[in-house]
């Protein structure tokens, strides 16, 4: 009899690609749902990835090719309600954490779609700054069917799309199209499934080309923007652009445009 012990799979992948930082949600049997083990770990490889200046770009993606993420581990959800009401209030919050966080991200979040979004799936998606899917994907909030409301992924999807097309998704629980999803807003494009990675590596490529600390200001001067009034808006980003323009990489960015030739930033 071997006494060797099984060796369990890491439910979250991390990957240094050069300037990348790749992270597969790894539960395929699962559709790789969200356990309270899996956002945990995601939550600190995101933390890990903003703080590591090697890293000018996060992807995420799921492992396999028929689910990004199906949303919440059901089975999961169960046991924390069996523990009490707080427990099981904590356990969900802990997604709406994950959102939080990755709001506050200093780097581009591109999600590589390789198969079903759905429920806090789909939110996932919807909080990245950029979605590559597979052409055949597919994309719902599915919650309503079994009498729940996806409250928090509602809020990076109304982000994402309109005010008829966001009641039309959680009130219905329909499942939309890649192409679809792409008209709504919910995807930057969909792509053929055989291109899914030479496409979202070209998007890769083109972000690490650019000024880490403009990414960095602009991603948050965008999400600041958005949540501001119109003129308040337009003072805080005239201010955002003398700090902008005060950055090595800005001045870099204007001698090679002069000079006609590639700049090179440095992040500073």
């Amino acid at each position: 009899m071997s006494d060797a012990t099984e060796t369990i799979p890491a439910v979250l992948l991390e990957e240094s690609r050069g300037a990348v930082r790749a992270l597969a949600l790894n539960r395929p049997s699962s559709r790789n749902a969200l356990s309270p083990e899996l956002i945990a770990l995601l939550r600190a490889a995101l933390q890990r990835a903003d703080a590591d200046p090697a890293v000018r770009v996060i992807l995420l993606t799921g492992a396999g090719e028929k689910a990004f993420c199906a949303g919440a581990d059901l089975g999961s959800a169960a046991a924390a309600g069996e523990a009490g009401l707080l427990a099981a209030h904590e356990a969900r919050r802990a997604y709406a954490l994950l959102l939080g966080e990755i709001d506050k991200l200093g780097k581009p979040l591109v999600a590589q779609v390789n198969g079903i979004a759905l429920a806090g799936g789909l939110g996932l998606v919807c909080a990245c700054d950029f979605a590559i899917a597979a052409d055949d994907a597919k994309f719902g909030t599915p919650e309503v069917d079994v009498g729940i409301f996806p409250y928090m992924a509602l809020a990076p999807i109304l982000r994402c799309v309109g005010r008829r097309a966001a009641l039309d998704l959680t009130l219905t629980g329909r499942k939309v199209s890649a192409g679809e999803a792409q008209s709504l807003g919910l995807i930057t494009r969909a792509v053929p499934r055989v291109e899914l990675a030479a496409q979202t590596q070209t998007l890769l490529d083109l972000l690490c080309a650019k000024s880490p600390i403009t990414l960095r200001l602009g991603r948050r001067a965008f999400r600041l923007a958005e949540s501001m009034p119109y003129e308040a808006a337009l003072e805080s980003l005239a201010s955002q652009l003398s700090i902008n323009a005060l950055a090595e990489d800005a001045m870099e960015g204007l001698s090679a445009f002069l000079e006609k030739r590639p700049a090179s930033f440095t992040g500073r």
